[in-house]
């Protein structure tokens, strides 16, 4: 049952409070012939602008614009992104930040957090691991829990990725989104409510959503892969899975190889440099797993930009 609270209206007072905060990302159209896809034109999503270069700025602001945060401050568990937005917005909101992260987190990631100005743990090899550590923490101190994907707040504020894109593009075939934990796409999902085609992509090495959407339920997946990092939870929030169910289109599966093929592309024609998990939207459309159709206009969430140009260099090596 999806739950009450994440509707339209919510989403919409949501924008309003976290706008001043939050940056409204601009979309670009792109001729699908510059990336060898003729008759399709691609709405890219630059969500890889918003502030800390990645879509988590406005959960994370959503939760310290909404909330009572305590003397203890906040804290978060994180493979890297949402544990620089939860910083980021604790130190713009005057507020202390714990943030969790796994020994996967990329160096990047982790020396962001850090100059927000976070109290930094290193805890286990995942970000399951982290989350424990992170919620023993809360359990002990009284901070507040800021979830990257399983809380109403997470999923308001992530939910106005859509409001936007809906307005800046409304006439789309489909949206393709990534998806770890599912933050992002359940938010998204709360808004368009079918009136869009909205399509999940997860690597191969870590499909959360797609056994989920198998179970029937929220079920254990295992993680790996190029994106683990950002896309790497090991099951998707309870929250979010009721909206899957009915308002997600398909949940499809890409290789580490197309990932990595997704950031060479987008970094060769538009010079955008994006994470793994940033490029794997990108990648359902560019390795035909999604398949497109003549004049179809095929929205793209860029989701992610955390990454290096030394890292970038490496995974095209």
């Amino acid at each position: 049952m999806i739950d009450p609270a994440l509707t339209r209206e919510n989403i919409e007072a949501t924008h309003r409070i976290i706008t001043g905060h939050v940056r409204r990302t601009p979309i670009i159209e792109v001729d699908g012939a510059d990336f060898g896809l003729p008759r399709t034109t691609l709405v890219l999503k630059l969500e890889l602008l918003q502030h800390t270069g990645s879509f988590k700025a406005r959960g994370a602001f959503t939760h310290m614009l909404t909330r009572d945060v305590p003397a203890a401050g906040v804290v978060a568990a994180s493979g890297g992104n949402h544990g620089a937005a939860t910083a980021f917005a604790a130190a713009r909101t005057g507020h202390r930040a714990t943030i969790f992260v796994p020994t996967v987190a990329s160096k990047a990631k982790v020396e962001q957090i850090r100059d927000y100005g976070a109290d930094l743990r290193i805890e286990g090899e995942r970000y399951a691991d982290a989350l424990v550590a992170s919620e023993a923490f809360a359990a002990q101190t009284g901070a507040l829990r800021v979830h990257a994907y399983d809380q109403i707040e997470t999923l308001l504020g992530q939910g106005t990725v859509a409001l936007e894109c809906e307005t800046q593009a409304p006439d789309l075939d489909a949206v393709l989104v990534a998806v770890g934990g599912g933050g992002l796409i359940g938010g998204m999902a709360a808004w368009y409510r079918g009136r869009t085609r909205l399509v999940a992509v997860e690597p191969e090495n870590a499909p959360a959503l797609a056994m989920a959407l198998q179970a029937g339920t929220p079920v254990d997946a295992p993680v790996s892969g190029v994106a683990a990092d950002s896309l790497g939870a090991k099951r998707v929030g309870a929250l979010m899975f009721p909206l899957a169910q009915q308002h997600v289109d398909s949940a499809l599966l890409v290789s580490d190889e197309a990932i990595v093929q997704a950031q060479r592309a987008l970094w060769k024609t538009l010079r955008i440099v994006v994470e793994p998990g940033g490029a794997a939207a990108l990648a359902a459309v560019l390795s035909g797993v999604f398949e497109t159709k003549s004049a179809q206009r095929v929205g793209v969430v860029l989701c992610g930009a955390n990454t290096s140009i030394v890292e970038l260099s490496k995974s095209a090596a």
